[in-house]
């Protein structure tokens, strides 16, 4: 990786940030949204809801951030296409910046952003609740995994915010990522589902990751679930790299 690339890219990422913030809506909606759920659910919901948890916030805190990172990359694929349309890329081609680079500005600043809305649902929790008696490691552990999940889906969101005709279309892929956590563990056990739908709660990335991430907070045995989580989110992000890195280079040639 040349010093090059290295430059260009924060340069780049210097400008995204700067987008982010000075768009309140951008803010607003990856934060709030997810605080709006998390607060919804436990003193709407969570009296009504049994989960066998001390707390019912701590057994929802998990689902919450996966949603808090789907709906934040929304916005990576819009920043993405705004920038295609608006004729920016046109123009860094005609400049002596690595290509590559432009992408991956828009990848860090989607990890930027969505582990700052993170941290301030994590916090919302503390001060509704939730309590953890886990490690520095086990935290390191919950972090690791949230960031391959935000690398992973961002790649997702890129395909969109370099293929897309309109801007609704380039955001509109986010919604059933951000449904996808309410058929899993991450607001009831699965196991209160009907069978069908149980079985697929079982079986979709979103159940292996809250899980693995609840009992990493609660001190308790993973199990196999980090395998599991881990292996969905490496295999998504090297397909969704490899097709967004294609669609790149035929949008560039």
């Amino acid at each position: 990786m040349s010093t090059h690339f290295l430059s260009d890219t924060n340069v780049l990422l210097g400008r995204s940030l700067r987008h982010i913030t000075r768009s309140m809506d951008t803010i607003i909606t990856t934060t709030l949204m997810p605080i709006a759920f998390l607060l919804l659910f436990v003193y709407v919901f969570g009296g009504a809801i049994n989960t066998g948890s001390e707390s019912y916030v701590s057994y929802l805190l998990p689902g919450i951030l996966v949603i808090t990172i789907a709906s934040g990359i929304s916005y990576t694929a819009l920043r993405l296409f705004q920038d295609m349309q608006g004729g920016i890329f046109a123009r860094f081609q005609s400049m002596p910046i690595a290509r590559s680079a432009m992408l991956w500005a828009h990848v860090l600043t989607s990890l930027v952003a969505n582990m700052v809305a993170v941290i301030v649902v994590v916090l919302v929790a503390f001060a509704i609740g939730f309590r953890s008696g886990a490690g520095v490691l086990a935290w390191l552990a919950v972090a690791g995994i949230l960031l391959l999940l935000t690398l992973a889906l961002t790649w997702i969101a890129i395909i969109p915010g370099l293929t897309a005709k309109s801007i609704d279309g380039a955001s509109a892929f986010a919604y059933p990522l951000i449904f996808l956590p309410f058929i899993s563990s991450a607001f009831v056990p699965t196991g209160t589902m009907p069978g069908p739908l149980a079985w697929f709660a079982e079986n979709q990335p979103v159940t292996s990751i809250v899980n693995t991430i609840r009992n990493l907070l609660e001190q308790q045995p993973v199990g196999a679930d980090i395998c599991i989580a881990l292996a969905w989110c490496v295999g998504i992000l090297v397909v969704a790299y490899a097709v967004a890195m294609a669609v790149y280079k035929k949008k560039t040639a």
